[in-house]
């Protein structure tokens, strides 16, 4: 998927300040969130608040079950200006085809070697100009090119936008934007910060996986785009891309997950066993996260690793799902706005 990016320069915008157990409680969440787990890292915090509570400000967020948070008082008004967009108006699965599409990331050990990585136009955003990425580190097709390289022991998480490898002797590496995450921590971004997403958010935490699917539990939010965002964004994003004001827009960071009328209703079209199943409840249990501008039309896109085991026939069962079956969940966080707006 092409993918927009940034439209706002820095210097222009002023940003106003603004899980899970595997056990199921009778109300139907997660009690007490244990965190997905990948290469031996837990893949940010717990969610310790309680089930019916807003969405986290933090990078907790990711692992907080929300389908019983309430519901942030513009839902209706955010899915009528995004239906109003036109293009896609169902959830649209931007993984599969045998591996062409994700995006695709690298675990390496303690001891990779770090190596050079230039970084512009958004170095005085990036965190990182030396890094543990190998040269074969697998690059998303398409314009973002995203490189994601996740280090054992140290649950060290490196992002790259827009990245190409260099070569040499040094094994160097050219990035528009940088960012490094500790898995271990809740912490965002600075405020007003890009990352290798728009939103300033790590991409590698909402990547629906495949060991994950196998394994037949999808347990934190998806990362998701939309063709049209606003000039504002909810923690635990910390940038925005945008200079509309359009307050119906979806600011980057707002959340969304499936009614569960809608959820309970139609279970039974996701077969168990079925790669599409667990995704199915992730969009209720989790939802989405909006997490970067899409291409012309492209709404509801939930992103997933790539991998040559997705069979597209089972995914395609979530093209079924349509926006209007969502709602958006309140945050703990207000917007962070444009001066502009």
């Amino acid at each position: 998927m092409v993918v927009m990016r940034k439209l706002a320069m820095a210097a222009a915008l002023a940003l106003a300040a603004g899980a899970a157990s595997a056990v199921v409680t009778a109300s139907g969440g997660d009690a007490a969130a244990k965190p997905p787990r990948l290469a031996g890292c837990e893949v940010f915090p717990a969610f310790h608040g309680s089930p019916g509570a807003p969405s986290s400000p933090t990078q907790a967020a990711w692992n907080q079950d929300v389908s019983h948070a309430p519901v942030d008082s513009h839902s209706a008004r955010y899915l009528r200006t995004i239906k109003g967009l036109g293009g896609n108006q169902m959830v649209h699965p931007d993984f599969g085809g045998g591996g062409r599409y994700g995006i695709p990331y690298a675990v390496v050990g303690s001891h990779q070697k770090n190596v050079r990585v230039k970084v512009s136009p958004y170095g005085d955003e990036s965190d990182f100009g030396r890094a543990p990425i190998p040269p074969n580190a697998p690059v998303e097709k398409g314009s973002d090119r995203h490189v994601l390289v996740l280090q054992r022991g140290s649950c060290r998480l490196y992002e790259m936008f827009a990245a190409k490898y260099l070569g040499g002797h040094a094994h160097a590496w050219h990035a528009g934007s940088t960012a490094r995450f500790d898995l271990s921590s809740a912490k965002l971004r600075p405020a007003g910060w890009t990352s290798a997403d728009a939103a300033g958010l790590a991409i590698l935490p909402g990547l629906v996986r495949y060991s994950e699917v196998a394994h037949g539990h999808v347990r934190h939010a998806i990362r998701a785009t939309f063709e049209q965002t606003r000039a504002a964004y909810v923690k635990p994003a910390t940038h925005f891309a945008s200079s509309d004001c359009n307050r119906g827009l979806p600011p980057m960071g707002l959340r969304f997950r499936l009614k569960g009328s809608y959820y309970r209703k139609n279970l039974h079209r996701f077969p168990k066993g079925s790669q599409s199943r667990p995704i199915f409840t992730a969009l209720f249990r989790y939802g989405i996260i909006n997490a970067d501008n899409g291409g012309t039309g492209a709404n509801w896109y939930i992103t997933g690793a790539s991998s040559k085991r997705w069979r597209d026939g089972d995914l395609n069962r979530l093209k079924s799902v349509p926006g209007s079956a969502f709602v958006v969940v309140k945050s703990a966080a207000k917007p962070a706005l444009s001066s502009a707006c």
